[in-house]
């Protein structure tokens, strides 16, 4: 009996896997998945369109309306929100709590330092000695009150007691070991016959069980229930296996019809609308732009020039007045002597540079 190749042959296509797989689940399960797939393939293909209609929606409306007021909104909670908190922490808390700090170092923490070093660790020692030496003492009395109370116990309690354990407690308890022993044996006999009972009528019991219950149920399950199954999950399967095809069919369809729309936008609004654009719109503002919004600027411009100009000259003649006035009343500003620096000559320098020749070799 030859061996079974469980791999696939390394030449085989998707094609060829289908038809084989198709031949091996045979001619119910490929009668059943045609018209399967054209049902399922009619009902998803408007789902699929409608899906990817809001898919593009859904993005147009996130990158022109829901993200610039998401940044609008992250950007008022800033200045609403944080700017402020953060100018009342740094210039408000910050500063408080290091004022508030100081004066608890200054009021508390020093004057407590200085009592727990000067006052309450001489104090402590002095209580460590003392008890101590009372620890001592009631320790040498509690070792003599041991020793006493162990010997006492000792002959007291312990050599009685185990007087009592060896002479009477032990042979009570071999007698009671050997009474004990007799009675398990009875009941070992006893139990023993209700077990072989109990098992005659487990054993007749499962008999009963099987052949009225199990045995029907079996027949049920293998020949009724299994079969059923079998064909609902070749349903159920095929049913799934055509919602994927049709899925993936009507995407490509969808993406088909959405190309040809953008297409057919593309050439009858946007070109038309660059047409216009590049063709009218440019060469027209071109003309407005020349002809006369830059005369415009020009003679904006010149008078925004005359204007400074005449700032200019009425803040130097104020100037000038205010100048006038502060020497009318206080006469002439004192005059900085003039410091005349006076060139070294060449003896000078010679000798200068040789020190500063010799500083640097030092």
């Amino acid at each position: 009996m030859g061996m079974v190749d469980l791999e696939k042959a390394p030449g085989v296509g998707p094609r060829e896997e289908a038809v084989r797989r198709s031949d091996a689940e045979g001619c119910l399960v490929v009668a059943i998945r045609i018209p399967v797939r054209i049902v399922v393939l009619v009902l998803v293909l408007p789902v699929r369109m409608v899906w990817d209609a809001l898919v593009v929606a859904g993005r147009v409306l996130r990158d022109t309306v829901l993200r610039p007021f998401g940044r609008a909104l992250a950007w008022l909670g800033r200045a609403v929100f944080v700017w402020p908190l953060v100018g009342v922490w740094r210039y408000v808390l910050v500063p408080l709590a290091q004022g508030a700090a100081w004066l608890g170092k200054v009021l508390l923490v020093v004057p407590a330092v200085w009592v727990y070093r000067w006052l309450l660790t001489p104090v402590g020692h002095g209580l460590a000695w003392f008890f101590m030496g009372v620890g001592a003492v009631f320790a040498a009395v509690g070792r003599g009150l041991y020793a006493g109370l162990a010997r006492l116990a000792r002959y007291l309690v312990v050599v009685p007691a185990a007087w009592l354990y060896a002479w009477v407690l032990t042979p009570v308890g071999h007698a009671l070991a050997w009474c004990g022993r007799g009675l398990a044996w009875c009941a070992r006999g006893i139990v023993r016959c209700l077990g072989m009972v109990v098992t005659g009528v487990g054993t007749a019991l499962y008999w009963i069980v099987r052949v009225l219950l199990v045995l029907p149920a079996l027949v049920l399950w293998r020949w009724v229930l299994t079969p059923v199954g079998r064909v609902f999950a070749v349903i159920g399967r095929e049913v799934l296996d055509a919602l994927g095809h049709a899925w993936r069919i009507a995407g490509r369809i969808s993406r088909a019809v959405g190309r040809f729309l953008g297409t057919l936008f593309r050439w009858t609004v946007a070109e038309p609308a660059r047409w216009a654009y590049r063709s009218v719109l440019t060469p027209v503002g071109h003309a407005v732009r020349d002809t006369v919004l830059r005369p415009l600027a020009e003679g904006a411009r010149g008078v925004g020039r005359a204007a400074r100009q005449a700032l200019g000259f009425a803040r130097s003649s104020v100037r000038q007045a205010r100048a006038d006035v502060r020497r009318m009343l206080f006469g002439e500003p004192a005059k900085q002597p003039t410091v005349v620096r006076r060139e070294p000559s060449a003896a000078e320098a010679r000798t200068l540079g040789s020190s500063t020749t010799a500083l640097t070799k030092d």
